[in-house]
C-alpha cells in the first residue's frame, strides 16, 4: 500500500472527509508484514472504524512516554517492593493479544483487535517487529497471566498497541518493563492514557520530526 504524506492533507484520499475520520491516512485491507512495516516507520497504524474498510491514522497529536520524565506514583512504588508478580518478554505473544481483544473498555461496545488484526499481528510478531511483555502470578495451581501488553517496534519507537491486567497494577507492571527493555536499546514509547506515569501529547509534525531524524524520544 501506498500512504499519502502525513504532512500535506492536500494528498489524502477524497473520500476520507466524507467519511469525517481525524487524521485518517487512507483505506486498505492490507495487513501484510510489509505494509505494516512500513506504516509503523512513519508513524501511521490500522483503527478498525465499524462499517468501514480499514482506515489508517496518523493523528494530529500522539501520545508519548519520554524516560526522563518517567513518574512512578508513591502507590505503585510501594507495590512493587513487594515483588508479587513475574515479567517474562515474548513468551507468550499470542495470549497477551488475546487478553486485550477481551477487555471491556468504557465507551467502546467492542475491541478493535479483531480477528484479522489478531492474525496480523501475530505474524508481525513471528517477523522480529511487533513484542509482548507478560506478567504472572505464581498460584497453587501453578503460573497465572494477570497482565501484559503487546506493541510494535520500529527504528526510532515503541508503539504501544494495548494492555490488560486482571489483577491490581499488573498492566503497569508489564509497562516498566518494557521501558526497562527500549532504555537498554535506546528507544522511546508512542503510548496514550497514561499520564499518570508522565505522559504527553506532542503534534503530528513533531512526532514525525523526531522518527524521521532517527533520534526517538531519548533527550
Amino acid at each position: 500500500m501506498r500512504f499519502p504524506d502525513p504532512r500535506d492533507p492536500r494528498s489524502y484520499p477524497p473520500d476520507l472527509e466524507m467519511a469525517g475520520l481525524e487524521g485518517a491516512m487512507g483505506f486498505a485491507d492490507d495487513l501484510s508484514v510489509e505494509t505494516l512495516r512500513e506504516a509503523y516507520t512513519r508513524g501511521i497504524f490500522p483503527w478498525p472504524v465499524e462499517g468501514l474498510p480499514l482506515p489508517w491514522f496518523c493523528p494530529p497529536q500522539r501520545g508519548i512516554l519520554e524516560f526522563a520524565e518517567l513518574h512512578i506514583p508513591r502507590s505503585l512504588r510501594l507495590f512493587l517492593k513487594k515483588n508479587a508478580y513475574r515479567t517474562t518478554q515474548d513468551r507468550d505473544f499470542a495470549a497477551v493479544i488475546r487478553a486485550c481483544a477481551r477487555v471491556k473498555r468504557a465507551g467502546q461496545r467492542g475491541t478493535w483487535i479483531s480477528a484479522p488484526m489478531i492474525t496480523a499481528y501475530e505474524r508481525l510478531h513471528a517477523a522480529g517487529d511487533a513484542h509482548s511483555v507478560e506478567v504472572w502470578q505464581d498460584t497453587p495451581r501453578g503460573e497465572r497471566l494477570v497482565g501484559g501488553l503487546y506493541g510494535v517496534q520500529s527504528p526510532a519507537v515503541f508503539a504501544g498497541e494495548s494492555m490488560f491486567h486482571l489483577e491490581p497494577h499488573a498492566s503497569k507492571v508489564a509497562l516498566l518493563a518494557m521501558i526497562e527493555r527500549l532504555r537498554a536499546l535506546g528507544h522511546q514509547m508512542v503510548t496514550p492514557h497514561m499520564e499518570a506515569l508522565g505522559a504527553r501529547e506532542i503534534s503530528r509534525d513533531e512526532f514525525l520530526d523526531r522518527i524521521s531524524s532517527g533520534a526517538g524520544f531519548v533527550k
